[in-house]
This record gives C-alpha cells, structure tokens and sequence, in this order.
C-alpha cells in the first residue's frame, strides 16, 4: 500500500478532517492509545498542550496508508503496516490515533494514523530524517509481501550498474554492502518494469545484474559479485510464470559466460578507478605541500609579530622601572636612606618575573605552533591512509574478477573438454552396419 505522511500542527484542523462524514461514507476510529481521552479530538488537543512547553510547532505526525484498489485489506493488515512504519519512523510507543475511511472511490478504504512526535518525558520532539524514504521502503516491502504488483513510483532508481559507478560512488557501495532485501527489490523491480525477456534483461543489467541459464533452475541473474540468484525465487512466483514471459532459457548464456563477461568489463572499470586514485594521490600531495607553506609562512609572521610585541613590551617596562629612580638631591637622599636599593631590588624582582612571562609566552606560542604543524600532518596521514585503503580495495577487487574470468574460462574450456571426451567415448557405428548384405 502506497505511505505518505508528514510532519504538522493543526490538532483541531487535523481532528476535524479524519472525522468528517459528509466526504467519507463511513468513519470508523481504530484506535486511541496512550491518551486520557477515548475522542480524537481531545486526544489530539492533549498533545498540542504538551507540545507547548516546547519549542516544537510540528508536533503531529499524520500518515495516510491507500492499499491498491479492490485489495480487500483487513484491519489487521492495517495495524501490521501501522506498525512497521512506527518502528520505521522511530515512533515506536508514542500516542497514536488510527482511523478508517472508506469511500465509493479509488481510495475505496483507507487508513489514517497520528502519533504524537514529542516525547513526553524528555519534552523534546522526536527527529524525523529522510520520512519520505522509509516510508517507501515500508510500502514496497507491503506490495512485494501481498504479492501486488509495484507501482513505478516505488521502483528504487538507486540500485544501479557499478559498470556506471563513479569512483566515489564505488568507495560508498563498499562502505555500504549489499544486503538479501536490496538484492530481491532490484530483481523484483526489474521484473515489475519488464513485459517481454528484452526489457527484462534492460532492466537487470541496470541494477548490476546478467541473465543467464542455470545448470538446474532455468533461468539466473548474476551479479557483479559473481553470485547466482534464481529468478522464480527472488521475484517471488513460479518457473513456468517465468518461462511465459521470458520463454525458454536454453539460448541464453550459461553461468560461467556471464561470469566471463562481468569480470572483464569489471576490470576495465576497475583500471578507471585505479587511474582516478593515483590522480587523487598526486593532487593531495600537491596540496600538502602548498598548505604546509601557507601554515609555516603564517607561522612565522605570528611569531614575528609576537617577539615584536615582546621586546617593545620589555622596553617599556624597562623604562618604567627606571622612572623609580629619582634625580638630583632627591635622588641623593634616597641613596643616603637606602631607598635606591630598595627600588632595585624591587626592580630586579619585577625583571625576573617580566622574563618568566615573556618566556611563558613564546613556549606557549612554540607549543600551540607545534600542534597546528602536528594536525596538519595527521590529517595529511588520514587522507594518505584512506588513499591507501582505496587502492587496496580497487587492488583486491581487481584480482578477485581476474581470478573469476580465468576461472569461467577453465570450466568453459573443462566443460568443452568434458563433452568430447564423451563424444570418443561412444562407440562408433561401423560402416555398412545395419544394412543388409550385399548379393
């Protein structure tokens, strides 16, 4: 069933759409759960008073589930994808109110389901990043678990032909992976875009995937990794629904052709990567050197400007101890009385702490100068490390498909091998046998 929802305020708005009957011919509340009240309205009411001692204006989460026409879905359908799209949306426990509709269109019966997005005991409203994907995906796994027929619009367009990968787009797919439910929705879309065997391999190949004629199960898609899948299987119905859209699979390339194939062109694009990180690699050492100029010419004014700060700072203060000495017959009578030594002392005291300051200073300046020199060298480790590790990756990938071509071409070669000897093997008819004897 096709999942739409959003983010909103409007509790009293919200409240008086679902329970209209002059557009629907019958409403019909499910449920109202984690509220004081048993009535919609209040219910949502109750959340907005919580709502306000937030800052959050969209405190209401409403989603709107419309299952295919004349699906015939139950209520406790409903309440599973319900379900699902509250663990989806990290929703899971909070107030919800769900509704039904049902009307003499094509939405014949429909669902509407509210829940509260702000968290009650931590009064903070709960983040809900990338909705409209999770929703998709609930709703195609709905449609591939009914056994309905997916519509366009949830075909995924991001399962793509890592033939067509850019080099960062290759580096994500390795992060990521490959897990059984992405495998089976690029199968099943494939099929759900195809009528005839020709658009059905279209459809695989841009998902990464070749058709082919397995050894025991018809007809196989294989993927870029290598890995053989039965089509029947992973789409979901049966060998001979398969052979009255396809046909016979006996023309088709074997296993270990397709093999062939996807390893060599994977080892051309696998060169393009290999080309692309060396690139990357010169230009990152380029620009290390130019930002570890940049930072030491930068370096060296700082501390230029700040022993200049210093030794006018140290004149100064000299001068001010200085000043302390009086001149003439004062200066005299504090010679006499013991004053000048005072001062001096006093002086000479200050100097020493005007050193240690200014010693402190440029120690300081030296450190915090070293740190910068030491990040910057850590992050030109991390980015040549990570350079090193992607060369390695496209490395590894690179003789895993060579293996696998030489591979395919030894079973070829066995099978071909196989099947001659087997042909010597059987006796041969001599000539002239089974005729009759000449008079």
């Amino acid at each position: 069933m096709i999942l739409h929802g959003n983010a909103r305020g409007g509790a009293s708005d919200l409240a008086r759409h679902l329970l209209r009957d002059d557009e629907n011919d019958h409403v019909h509340v499910l449920q109202v759960q984690g509220f004081a009240s048993d009535e919609v309205a209040d219910a949502f009411q109750e959340i907005q008073a919580i709502a306000s001692g937030t800052r959050c204006k969209k405190y209401l989460f409403s989603l709107s589930l419309s299952p295919p026409e004349s699906a015939g879905v139950s209520e406790e359908q409903f309440y599973d994808a319900i379900d699902r799209a509250e663990v989806a949306l990290g929703l899971t426990g909070q107030p919800r109110v769900v509704v039904l509709h049902e009307k003499g269109d094509n939405r014949d019966r429909h669902a509407h389901a509210v829940w509260s997005r702000v968290n009650a005991d931590e009064m903070k409203a709960i983040p809900l990043p990338f909705n409209r994907m999770r929703m998709k995906d609930v709703s195609r796994e709905l449609f591939i678990q009914h056994g309905w027929e997916v519509p366009r619009g949830l075909i995924n367009a991001h399962e793509r032909n890592p033939l067509n990968y850019t080099f960062d787009q290759y580096q994500q797919a390795k992060r990521q992976g490959k897990d059984a439910r992405a495998i089976k929705t690029a199968i099943q879309d494939a099929w759900a875009l195809s009528d005839n065997r020709a658009s059905f391999e279209h459809a695989l190949e841009g998902r990464g995937f070749r058709l082919a004629k397995g050894d025991r199960r018809g007809f196989v898609a294989v993927d870029s990794e290598g890995e053989v899948y039965s089509v029947p299987k992973w789409v979901g119905i049966k060998t001979k629904a398969v052979r009255e859209r396809l046909g016979k699979e006996t023309d088709l390339p074997n296993v270990e052709h397709a093999k062939s194939k996807i390893a060599e062109q994977m080892l051309g694009k696998l060169d393009e990567h290999a080309v692309e990180v060396k690139r990357r690699n010169e230009e990152r050492k380029a620009q290390r050197t130019l930002q570890r100029r940049a930072m030491v010419e930068r370096q060296r004014v700082e501390r230029a400007d700040a022993l200049k700060i210093i030794n006018e700072r140290q004149i100064a203060e000299a001068a001010v101890r200085q000043a302390k000495f009086r001149n003439g017959l004062k200066g005299i009578w504090d010679w006499m009385r013991g004053e000048n030594k005072r001062i001096k002392a006093e002086n000479e005291a200050d100097a020493a702490r005007a050193f240690e300051r200014d010693r402190s200073e440029r120690e300081a300046l030296v450190s915090r100068q070293r740190q910068q020199r030491q990040w910057l060298a850590e992050r030109q480790r991390q980015h040549s490390e990570r350079l090193r590790q992607q060369y390695d990756h496209v490395t590894a990938d690179r003789e895993k498909f060579t293996g696998m071509k030489t591979a395919s071409v030894e079973e070829r070669r066995d099978a071909f091998k196989r099947e001659r000897a087997s042909r010597r093997s059987q006796p041969r008819r001599k000539r002239g046998q089974g005729q009759d004897p000449s008079i």
